[in-house]
């Protein structure tokens, strides 16, 4: 059924499914930002997120997906459909097989990820753990980053203190690879450099696969002048053999977002890269995030967790694996308006999974279809 909630105007699509054993719920839900974002390829003002909530009559575990730029529209609204094999044969295989099933029958990653996710949570809720004690992972220490889009010098001016107030973050990212070009690009990073001075932030750039490899070079001989850190993703995904002229060659390290979806990604580019960008809705859940990771420690590559547009439930769910990360990007719960979900903590910077078993994201009572 679908009908409209009465709270700013969100609108819902909510299907349930009966098992024998397992009972599955999807909802999709409009998820508007206080800030657009505008990266390389375009801008982003709402996106429909979908839910899928697993319930054993006793426990109830919650997994999201966030679409990035280009999935179908209609995923959201035909999640059951999409999922409705998976969601039978999680009556007794375990969520590996499920997860594997999912990847080899080429479900979109981001509804793999809502179901991966949600049964996951159900696991650590039954189990009595958090989900990062389940996993056996530490708890995170690495701030997370905050995020200025491409806009106007003016507006990053203006902007910046806005978004490091509202977030109390420690480190702020970039989004450099301007279609207006270089110019551009050095612009945002002088405008946000002089607005986040006053907060003592570390800065990093996500060029979002807009740069060549000349403009890779000559941008990261400009940028480590000017305290960033490291540079993500500045070549376009596919184009990835053109990292070969710029590692070893680079005067800030690359790590790579865009190309990476799973291990596999890894051990194709591990020479190219000095690390790699998880993320849960590349990599069709936390099952496929897990094997991101361990193909990053294997090669020896730097780690970093990142998001999409995911509520507080999303941003749960990797808060679950960031310990294991060099670097944390999960701030989207932040840019929210209004911010649907709840169920973290943020600490000194830290977005922290909390002590409660599952991975402790859960949508608020008013945002639930009726």
């Amino acid at each position: 059924m679908t009908d409209r909630h009465p709270y700013h105007g969100c609108r819902f699509s909510t299907t349930i499914m009966g098992m024998s054993t397992l009972m599955f719920r999807t909802f999709a839900l409009d998820v508007p930002k206080l800030f657009p974002l505008t990266i390389s390829r375009g801008t982003s003002g709402t996106t429909r997120n979908m839910f899928v909530e697993v319930s054993d009559g006793e426990h109830v575990g919650i997994g999201e997906g966030a679409p990035p730029t280009g999935t179908p529209p209609e995923l959201a609204e035909r999640l059951d459909i999409v999922l409705a094999d998976l969601f039978e044969m999680a009556q007794s295989a375990s969520i590996e097989e499920v997860w594997q099933a999912g990847f080899e029958q080429n479900i979109d990653p981001v509804a793999l990820a809502a179901l991966d996710c949600a049964l996951w949570d159900l696991k650590a809720k039954q189990a009595g753990k958090p989900l990062f004690e389940l996993l056996g992972a530490p708890q995170p220490t690495s701030a997370t980053t905050v995020t200025i889009g491409i806009e106007p010098v003016e507006v990053v001016l203006e902007r910046v203190p806005k978004i490091l107030s509202i977030s109390g973050g420690r480190a702020l990212k970039v989004k450099l690879g301007s279609p207006a070009g270089r110019d551009h690009d050095r612009g945002i990073w002088e405008a946000a450099r002089e607005a986040a001075q006053p907060f003592g932030v570390v800065m990093r750039a996500d060029a979002n696969g807009g740069w060549s490899a000349e403009e890779t070079l000559d941008m990261a001989d400009w940028l480590s002048e000017r305290g960033c850190e490291y540079i993500e993703q500045p070549i376009e995904r596919g184009k990835e053999a053109e990292l070969e002229r710029v590692i070893g060659k680079c005067a800030l390290p690359i790590y790579l977002d865009e190309s990476i979806r799973t291990e596999r990604e890894v051990v194709d580019f591990a020479g190219l890269c000095d690390g790699v960008n998880l993320k849960l809705m590349k990599s069709g859940g936390i099952s496929g995030g897990l094997g991101v990771i361990r193909a990053a420690k294997r090669a020896g590559k730097g780690t970093m967790i990142g998001c999409m547009c995911e509520t507080a439930v999303g941003i749960a769910q990797s808060a679950a694996l960031s310990g294991w990360c060099d670097f944390v990007d999960l701030d989207t719960h932040f840019n929210h308006d209004p911010e649907p979900g709840d169920g973290l903590d943020f600490v000194d910077g830290i977005v922290m999974p909390r002590n409660i078993p599952g991975h402790g994201g859960f949508i608020k009572p008013e945002f639930y279809p009726r």
